[in-house]
């Protein structure tokens, strides 16, 4: 299958995710926004303090407002002792709701103050009541300026729509985020041209439906009002065939071995006759809290991360040592169980190239004249203090850079380190020396399958994951995500995970 075939094959579920979800934002935000124009309209102070309000809300970026949103709706559930969920809709319907209010506000309060005095004072001279004269003179007469409002805030809501992603919610955004990671290019056009002509069609209905209003023109009206009212439609009808199934929800990262971990799951899961969904590009404490919660049943992840995030330990004990100690912390914890791990590391190391640095001793010798590119959250991580402690640096720059323009950066030249992930089948391709590190200031990052306490009473979910155990060998894990992460010959974290059974399945005969 070619890469434009796959994405192709993934567009209308994700597309209709989409439109589900950034229709709802719209349809609450215009919900909200009538009752608030008039409240703003008829006390000017009152109007003030909620327009300024709304328009706080625009100063927060898209991606940090949809990330708030989950802590905060798991405390209001814990508060509470009620079933909220956190992770995927609710959080990312409640922020584009909030983005989309501001231009529905400011254009209908704009709206109705641009009235015509005359008008208003014909309207209370033919002793209308406030309602009245809302219905039949101010709306109407404000409908072009409030309809323009509803446009602009239709198209923030289906462009903003991409990041909820971020929070386990699918959209168009699966395919741009998934396509950056892995360097498809393919994945990320598709996922932009479909988000681009969505908001350009609902853009344009609305502007079919506020013509018609402005010219009185019925037909025009009708017609924007039936193909908002077919676009919603298709957003409610069942992309495929449902089942009966239980559903078993597979979390991942935002990385290639993630993705490619997940899907390999994902078809064991399926081969026992299990439905699943996915929830991709989790930051590593929303995944972990989302398993804990019972949003998601299962995901990757990797035992210094747990011991260092999630246990908040600052020690780096053995690998004897630090797995019986995740898997009874973590069970008494939160009731989440570490199976046994997959048979490969991903640890951080620092890989340079066409160096004749050997250590981090020497690394930190040269550091003020060396750049340092990391991942996104190395940085405020134990094991930077650890390295800062062991081996004094004081690097000239640090740049932070999503994992895929990181080893874009050391390929280029643009730095001369980074951060490396030791599976990755980049530092092989690109010729990457890692670092040994005498003094071990890094930490084990042996990855473990972890299952939600709902997940891990269900003898039939763990049956169908214990094969994994052990089962995957470093140098094939590397081959695997170089199988997505190359430039020539590329293939999609789904094709990887199939060959990647295929050597479990070569290995065990």
């Amino acid at each position: 299958m070619s890469p434009l075939e796959s994405a192709l094959g993934d567009l209308p579920a994700l597309l209709q995710d989409h439109v589900a979800l950034s229709l709802s934002a719209l349809a609450l935000a215009l919900l909200v926004g009538f009752p608030l124009i008039v409240l703003a309209a008829r006390h000017p102070r009152t109007g003030q303090f909620i327009l300024s309000a709304t328009a706080v809300v625009q100063t927060v970026p898209g991606l940090a407002l949809l990330a708030l949103f989950y802590p905060a709706l798991l405390l209001l559930g814990r508060t509470t002792g009620l079933d909220i969920p956190a992770l995927g809709f609710l959080p990312a319907l409640l922020a584009l709701f909030l983005y989309a209010l501001l231009p529905i506000l400011r254009n209908g309060v704009a709206g109705i103050e641009q009235i015509d005095p005359v008008a208003l004072d014909v309207a209370d001279s033919l002793g209308m009541t406030s309602r009245q004269r809302l219905r039949f003179v101010e709306l109407p007469l404000a409908a072009p300026v409030i309809l323009a409002g509803i446009r602009t805030a239709a198209v923030w809501t289906f462009g903003t729509a991409t990041l909820a992603t971020t929070v386990g919610q699918p959209s168009l955004g699966n395919l741009i985020f998934a396509g950056l990671q892995t360097q498809d290019w393919t994945r990320v056009l598709v996922g932009c041209i479909a988000a681009a002509a969505v908001a350009l069609l609902v853009d344009g209905l609305l502007a079919l439906l506020a013509s018609g209003v402005a010219k009185r023109k019925g037909f025009r009206i009708w017609t924007g009002v039936a193909g908002l009212l077919l676009l919603a439609l298709t957003a409610i009808v069942p992309a495929g065939p449902s089942t009966d199934k239980p559903v078993v929800t597979v979390g991942a990262k935002n990385f290639s071995e993630q993705y490619i971990l997940a899907s390999l799951i994902e078809r064991r899961l399926q081969e026992q006759g299990f439905a699943t969904a996915r929830r991709d590009n989790l930051g590593s404490t929303i995944a972990y809290q989302a398993l804990a919660s019972g949003d998601i049943d299962v995901y990757v992840d990797y035992s210094g991360t747990l011991w260092s995030n999630i246990l908040e330990r600052k020690d780096n004990p053995n690998r004897s040592s630090m797995l019986p100690t995740l898997r009874r912390e973590l069970d008494l914890r939160d009731g989440v169980s570490l199976l046994a791990p997959l048979g490969f590391e991903n640890a951080y190391g620092f890989a340079v190239r066409g160096t004749d640095m050997r250590t981090l001793q020497d690394m930190a010798d040269r550091s003020s004249g060396l750049k340092l590119g990391t991942d996104l959250e190395f940085t405020d991580r134990p094991e930077w203090e650890s390295v800062q402690r062991r081996y004094p640096v004081n690097f000239a720059s640090i740049t932070q850079y999503s994992p895929t323009f990181m080893y874009r950066a050391i390929a280029d030249g643009t730095v001369d380190a980074i951060t490396a992930f030791s599976s990755d089948g980049r530092i092989a391709a690109l010729d990457l020396r890692i670092l040994d590190d005498p003094r071990g200031a890094l930490a084990r990052y042996d990855a473990v399958m972890l299952l939600s306490p709902r997940a891990k009473e269900n003898e039939d979910i763990v049956a169908a994951l214990t094969g994994l155990e052990e089962a995957i060998p470093i140098e094939v894990m590397r081959q695997a995500n170089l199988m997505v992460d190359r430039s020539d010959d590329k293939a999609s974290p789904e094709q990887a995970a199939a060959w990647l059974e295929e050597q479990i399945d070569a290995s065990a005969d």
